[in-house]
């Protein structure tokens, strides 16, 4: 059979309920060259008997001997994938009918960019939602926002079939829950990582999907790929700021106290220096990348001042000069102040 230009990679457990919908988006692509890989993770409903009886031959269906989790799945169809390019899918996310044809043309356009995703919109209890990334981005800054949090759905990526075989494995098991976040620090060797502003997928989110319910090892496994990025930037310093990347930029949990923000904001300053100092940037990849730095550093500040963990006076002391106070202003902060100055009052007078 003649390989065709794209392999989907779809894991699965239990996916009956959403799997179908998934399939049918992927069925109506507009560029129309392309094989789907289903791997099915030992599901318990009527997963495998849906996805066999698919009256497209391009779906295919794989059957893992035991269930070993997403990673283990994915990897497999990765193994078994045919394609010029590789397209993520998880079983529940939807894709737009343009979505293949934009990106091949990307891709082919741009031959230095090894993974290109899109921008996404959110699915969530009947609601759909425009993301919170950036609306505007350039392969700089997504490379940038890499050091530092995951700017890409995996759900809307694709990436050089070629790229993807070098790496092995595909994805790695031991970085379960932060294997995307793992996979585009490791493929950044191969080349450019980029994304369309488009939103060409729907991300669905459940509230008891993955990213909630194992919140600790995600965070942990990504701190653990970003003391690996870090170290010869950071040296000593990459652990432990590395956990504060983690727990207080992508998790959004509010800093501690000012001494944790301070060492934060001067390693966030370090690897942004480096950054800038080790790329070619033209002047709007600097404009975004500083404007999205100081927009995260803000929401630091807003987040340890709701939570009455900081003060006014700690934010603006810990302040690093080439963050400012982001796009809030001063006056956003004051008002963050007062709500846990409130905060911090009941919780002295409760006790």
């Amino acid at each position: 059979m003649t390989a065709p230009l794209i392999s989907v990679v779809m894991p699965t457990w239990n996916g009956a309920a959403l799997i179908g919908e998934t399939l049918n988006s992927v069925m109506v692509q507009t560029l129309s060259d392309f094989e789907v890989l289903v791997v099915d993770d030992c599901s318990t409903d009527g997963t495998r008997d849906l996805v066999s009886a698919w009256p497209d031959r391009r779906v295919r269906l794989m059957v893992m001997e035991q269930n070993g989790g997403p990673v283990l799945a994915r990897n497999r169809a990765v193994a078994e994938a045919r394609g010029r390019y590789i397209v993520g899918l998880d079983h529940d996310d939807l894709c737009s009918p343009h979505r293949f044809a934009r990106q091949v043309a990307f891709l082919e356009k741009h031959s230095d960019v090894v993974l290109v995703g899109t921008q996404a919109d959110y699915f969530c209890e009947g609601v759909v939602s425009p993301s919170s990334y950036p609306a505007v981005t350039t392969p700089a800054l997504i490379e940038w926002l890499t050091a530092i949090e995951n700017p890409l759905v995996w759900s809307s990526t694709m990436i050089r079939g070629d790229a993807a075989r070098a790496l092995t494995p595909f994805t790695r098991p031991e970085m379960v829950y932060a294997e995307d976040f793992d996979f585009y620090h490791r493929l950044l060797s191969l080349g450019r990582l980029a994304r369309l502003d488009e939103p060409l997928v729907t991300y669905r989110q459940h509230p008891g999907g993955v990213s909630r319910r194992f919140t600790t090892i995600m965070r942990s496994n990504a701190a653990r790929v970003l003391a690996a990025a870090h170290a010869s930037v950071l040296g000593d310093e990459a652990g432990p700021v590395s956990e504060f990347i983690s727990t207080h930029v992508m998790g959004g949990e509010p800093v501690p106290d000012r001494a944790t923000l301070i060492r934060l904001g001067s390693a966030i300053g370090a690897l942004q220096r480096h950054f800038v100092g080790s790329h070619s940037l033209n002047a709007d990849d600097l404009r975004l990348i500083r404007w999205e730095t100081a927009a995260r550093w803000a929401r630091i500040g807003r987040a340890g001042l709701r939570a009455g963990t900081l003060t006014v006076p700690d934010v603006l002391a810990a302040r690093p000069d080439h963050l400012g106070l982001g796009y809030a202003g001063l006056d956003a902060l004051l008002w963050s102040g007062a709500i846990g100055g409130v905060r911090r009052a009941m919780a002295v007078g409760g006790r």
